[in-house]
């Protein structure tokens, strides 16, 4: 067995396609733990603390990754196969299943065995060798030490008792369908910067709404939608500003496309206003991936002496670096005219002040010309009294309450004027406090 484990670190340290998995924390823990299992010190101390170290680490980014603790480290390393971009992947996902270059074949299936036999070394096994290595004296620690499974609980590409590379051609077409790395593991990006640094960070639990569950606004959301779908197909499409009251659901029709064409290669990123300089960095990361990608920016306005309204003009129209075509601008205002404007602006175009700008028209101008950049704009406005209480009862129906039609109305009604007024947002705050009501009532 010890011949077998040193042959296996000599195919791991030989890895390739899969190079970068071995910096991983996890994995190369267990490399580690393997060259201490092999190594002349046979030091017990050193052996413990090593495989202590690597149980925790496997457990705790386990967690962290939404694997629910299982303690499998074939499921850590089926993940890591998945979503971590390699060059594997990356080729895949640029090139599609069919015009992968023929030598990489064999070095696939080779690779997916290794990892697949690092997979299938189990720590009894691991324990029993350094016991029989003549460490016998220490039988009783070792042997206490927790246990990891072996094989990945998720089958979706790895078959119990079968070669990990017989799913070669499988996980190209996973990867030529869903994406590389981030771009395949998650369908909504945060935008976020620590010092000088910004990063995409996947959202683990999005909003879950879906198109379906909107009541009302039908007109402006087959808009969005159609608009959305040519740009999924790669036909000319317009960058969208949603424009409306607030509670009227601009931010939720936005998310919900999200989750209803993501399975079509639609992504969302979500750019917060201060950060917007970094547009640029950002189109860089997903200029040339085969995702399509809505840049949204949520409650758009820029205060007076604001500049950094100009980084998203320039990213609109005007820019010398040209937005790539598989990138949209999704935003969402409270304001028709999203640069506040004063009086004292208006001013200077009849003032004598010698302070006053001399072309204060331009100023005017340039404050007004950011929300016609926008090629279309799709006006939310507040509901009326029937469409708010129309979107009340659908709700209620979505929900199965069980409730007098009259006794709705007239607490909705009650709502609305104690509460935020009407909208789509206050409709929804009102059907959870019925739902909840209505459940006490049962229970008393």
């Amino acid at each position: 067995m010890g011949n077998d484990i040193r042959r296996l670190i000599a195919r791991i340290e030989s890895l390739v396609l899969f190079r970068d998995l071995l910096k991983d924390e996890v994995i190369g823990r267990f490399i580690r733990l393997l060259k201490i299992l092999c190594g002349e010190s046979q030091n017990c101390n050193e052996f413990v603390s090593v495989y202590s170290d690597f149980f925790h680490h496997l457990v705790k980014e386990s967690l962290m990754l939404g694997l629910s603790g299982n303690c499998s480290f074939g499921d850590y390393l089926t993940h890591a196969i998945l979503y971590r971009e390699t060059p594997v992947s990356m080729m895949a996902e640029q090139n599609g299943s069919e015009k992968m270059p023929g030598w990489l074949s064999g070095m696939l299936t080779g690779e997916l065995n290794v990892l697949g036999e690092m997979a299938a070394l189990s720590s009894c096994t691991i324990k029993t060798e350094w016991i029989q290595n003549g460490n016998r004296e220490s039988s009783d620690i070792v042997s206490d030490l927790p246990e990891w499974d072996i094989l990945p609980k998720d089958c979706l590409f790895f078959e119990p008792g079968k070669p990990w590379g017989d799913s070669a051609d499988r996980l190209i077409e996973f990867y030529s369908r869903c994406g590389s790395g981030i771009f395949a593991r998650y369908k909504g990006f945060v935008w976020e910067r620590t010092g000088n640094l910004g990063r995409l960070r996947g959202v683990e639990e999005p909003d879950p709404i879906r198109l379906s569950d909107f009541i009302g606004y039908e007109m402006q959301r087959k808009e969005i939608v159609e608009n959305t779908l040519r740009f999924i197909k790669g036909f000319p499409a317009n960058n969208l500003l949603l424009y409306g009251d607030r509670g009227t659901g601009k931010s939720s029709t936005v998310k919900a496309l999200m989750n209803e064409y993501h399975s079509l290669g639609l992504r969302l990123v979500e750019v917060p206003k201060d950060l917007l300089a970094d547009f640029n960095q950002i189109l860089r990361m997903i200029r040339n991936r085969p995702q399509k990608f809505i840049i949204f920016i949520d409650d758009l306005s820029f205060s007076d002496g604001e500049s950094s309204y100009t980084a998203l003009k320039a990213v609109l129209e005007g820019s010398l670096e040209s937005r790539p075509s598989n990138v949209l601008v999704y935003a969402t205002t409270n304001r028709r005219h999203l640069v506040k404007e004063r009086f004292s602006d208006r001013a200077g175009l009849m003032s004598d002040d010698a302070n006053d700008e001399i072309h204060a028209a331009d100023t005017i101008e340039e404050k007004l010309s950011l929300a016609d950049r926008f090629g279309m704009t799709i006006t939310f406005t507040a509901p009326d009294q029937e469409a708010y209480l129309n979107i009340v009862e659908g709700l209620a129906q979505q929900r199965g309450l069980r409730v007098d039609r009259d006794f709705l109305r007239k607490k909705a009604i009650q709502w609305e004027m104690m509460y935020n007024g009407r909208s789509p947002r206050t409709a929804n705050q009102f059907i959870n406090w019925l739902e909840g009501y209505l459940k006490t009532q049962e229970e008393q």
